[in-house]
């Protein structure tokens, strides 16, 4: 079973860095919605592996990152290319609109 990469402040530069798309979850531990949606996640994260980077970003543990790109309700879901935010998806919504949204970026 795939699994999304898990991303900190540490190595979030480093993610966006690469060539693919990236998809970037912010969550928490204690967020209703985002225990909806985190399986979807995960579920994109094996489906697009080779052709996106699908990671997840737990807010309680990385403040910055969070902060960088104001996030200030979850879940969250910011969409990168060439380390640009360029589509963003705030709440939970059906695996169907995150996946069109990344084959935008495709």
């Amino acid at each position: 079973m795939g699994q999304a990469l898990e991303i900190t402040d540490a190595n979030f530069e480093e993610v966006l860095s690469g060539d693919k798309p990236v998809l970037v979850d912010f969550w928490a531990e204690w967020c209703g919605p985002c225990k909806m949606i985190g399986p979807l996640v995960d579920q994109l994260a094996e489906e697009y592996d080779g052709k996106a980077v699908v990671g997840k970003v737990n807010v309680d543990n990385n403040p910055s990152v969070s902060a960088k790109f104001g996030v200030r309700s979850i879940p969250t879901l910011l969409f990168f290319k060439n380390g640009e935010l360029v589509d963003k998806q705030v709440g939970a919504v059906p695996k169907q609109a995150l996946a069109s949204k990344l084959d935008a970026q495709m």
